[in-house]
């Protein structure tokens, strides 16, 4: 027998960074003739925090893979699958003029100010903890200078919020003057359509983490929710993806 169909719209938790497409993906999943659906957008992990406090969720779309495989072993949710990946990067203040190949080298310039999420809270900071780590195999110390320095200043409970109309990163990086920020490529990329002097910088390939998307459902959501999820793993959504910067797996 089928799961009957939930009432009310299918109420999706996303990954902040998937704002953008998923906005985009909406209404082509309506025209498809799906169920209607609305969105929540923030940091992964407090996305997840607010899910296993009881906030109701029909389908979690993660930046990483930990939060959503931790709701699946807690029993009710779906394994979580891979739907989009998302290179870390950096994105370069106008006044900061360094060849990409010589950016560790910068990165530990001391004068240098340096920006990051909040790891724990947003994958993004996880993984920019995991540049610093890759950074550790190329210098000895280079680790513990680069944690030394960097400023969480995203994806926390406590961040400070952009003002009404501002994209976060290109805020951030004028408020705080920072020179880099490491992020998601396709923060960076919305970044710089507002500020277009910013300058969005690929990782060496020794210094390269790519962020890997997961996408799960809530079992009892009815079949709304896993139809919904399905989609979003389908030929459409994943044009949609990729024209938003996104990698496919």
């Amino acid at each position: 027998m089928s799961t009957p169909l939930a009432s009310g719209p299918v109420r999706v938790m996303a990954a902040g960074s998937l704002r953008e497409a998923f906005e985009a993906l909406a209404p082509l999943h309506r025209a498809a003739g799906g169920p209607a659906w609305c969105s929540r957008f923030a940091a992964a992990g407090l996305l997840r925090q607010r899910i296993e406090a009881g906030v109701p969720a029909d389908v979690f779309a993660s930046a990483n893979l930990d939060h959503p495989r931790a709701l699946a072993q807690q029993g009710g949710w779906s394994e979580p699958q891979v739907f989009a990946h998302n290179p870390m990067c950096a994105l370069v203040a106008p006044s900061l003029r360094s060849d990409p190949h010589a950016l560790l080298d910068a990165l530990l310039n001391p004068a240098l100010r340096l920006g990051t999420s909040t790891p724990l809270a947003d994958p993004s900071g996880d993984y920019a903890l995991a540049v610093f780590d890759r950074a550790e195999a190329l210098k000895a110390g280079a680790r513990d200078a680069l944690r030394a320095r960097a400023m969480a200043l995203t994806g926390g409970p406590q961040s400070p919020r952009a003002p009404e109309g501002r994209n976060t990163y290109a805020w951030v990086m004028a408020e705080h003057r920072l020179d880099v920020f490491l992020t998601y490529r396709t923060n960076a990329q919305r970044a710089q359509r507002e500020w277009a002097e910013l300058r969005v910088v690929a990782l060496p390939e020794a210094l390269s983490v790519r962020a890997d998307y997961g996408l799960c459902w809530r079992l009892a959501a009815g079949q709304g929710a896993e139809q919904l999820a399905q989609w979003l793993l389908g030929a459409q959504a994943r044009d949609t993806l990729a024209s938003h910067g996104f990698e496919l797996p």
